[in-house]
């Protein structure tokens, strides 16, 4: 497949990320050793590349606009994408066996996984991983197809095909801006108040969504979508926005909740839980390095290497 024209720069995108952590464009340069003038250019141009307003620039600084926010998640993908295929590829030139290909949800990649992959580099620092993100539909595919070597997802219920264990439990919540008139709801979310809601939800085939769909059908209801968007960045902001009411891993809002940009909304009676999982192929066993990760998130000591790899 073609990708369209004009491309993002990779140097930019990496920049609007470092902006995204530091907080401003100034800090941001320093850290990539450039000035502060040719920092602001190359956002400029990939504004215009991207035809989105990803800055709100003020003579006290600079902040990420709500689309600013989102393409930073998005960024922060493919630039680590990128970092993952380089040390793949550099592991691939001196031991093949010390790669493992991961594929997670957005929500276990972003809040779960990077202390997982930090106890891995710490225990085998000669592991090189290579990590794709999507929603749980897409994780499951990729595992089943031989994309990946080890999968994690999140949803109500376990994979058909693919082998799991279960890791721990997660819930979602439902979050609204401070000016939503639910901000101030004295009495608890019915089944029916969250079916007859226009919602902001996550797109088909995310593990967040399908939650909500099932602990809806229980009680023989469906959700009702204001707006689907494919990640929780983007989820984040329109609620914040005041835009509607969203759905969200409860891990997703905390830094919201505690800065007071969202507000939580009590639900009763309808089970919002989920259960995150590692997931991977039946035909295959695990490689040492898939395997020593899966101990890691399941909460044990990750075993020692051994000759033949695999599961037991």
């Amino acid at each position: 497949m073609a990708l369209p024209q004009p491309l993002p720069d990779l140097e930019a995108l990496d920049l609007l990320v470092t902006v995204g952590e530091v907080g401003s464009i100034t800090a941001a340069a320093q850290v990539h050793g450039v000035t502060q003038p040719a920092a602001s250019m190359r956002l400029r141009s990939l504004e215009r590349v991207l035809r989105l307003k990803l800055l709100e620039r003020s003579r006290s600084g600079s902040r990420l606009t709500p689309a600013g926010e989102a393409t930073v998640e998005w960024a922060a993908q493919v630039v680590g994408s990128v970092g993952a295929l380089l040390a793949g590829a550099a592991a691939l030139r001196t031991d093949p066996r010390s790669h493992v290909r991961v594929a997670a949800s957005l929500t276990v990649a972003e809040y779960l996984l990077p202390a997982w992959l930090q106890q891995l580099a710490v225990g085998t620092p000669g592991t090189a991983v290579s990590l794709d993100m999507g929603n749980t539909a897409y994780v499951a595919r990729l595992v089943t197809e031989g994309g990946a070597d080890l999968g994690f997802i999140e949803g109500a219920r376990p994979p058909g095909r693919l082998r799991w264990k279960d890791l721990l439990q997660d819930s979602l919540v439902v979050v609204v801006a401070p000016s939503h008139p639910w901000s101030r709801r004295r009495r608890p979310l019915g089944p029916r108040d969250l079916a007859t809601t226009a919602l902001l939800l996550r797109e088909e085939g995310s593990g967040t969504r399908d939650t909500l769909v099932t602990a809806l059908a229980a009680h023989g209801l469906a959700p009702t979508s204001l707006m689907q968007l494919g990640s929780t960045t983007a989820l984040k902001a329109a609620a914040a926005s005041g835009a509607g009411p969203a759905v969200l891993s409860a891990r997703a809002v905390e830094p919201e909740l505690r800065s007071g940009h969202l507000v939580q909304v009590p639900c009763a009676g309808v089970d919002l839980s989920r259960t995150i999982r590692a997931v991977w192929a039946r035909e295959r066993p695990l490689s040492d390095p898939a395997h020593r990760l899966l101990a890691i998130a399941s909460g044990h000591r990750a075993p020692k290497p051994t000759s033949t790899g695999g599961m037991a």
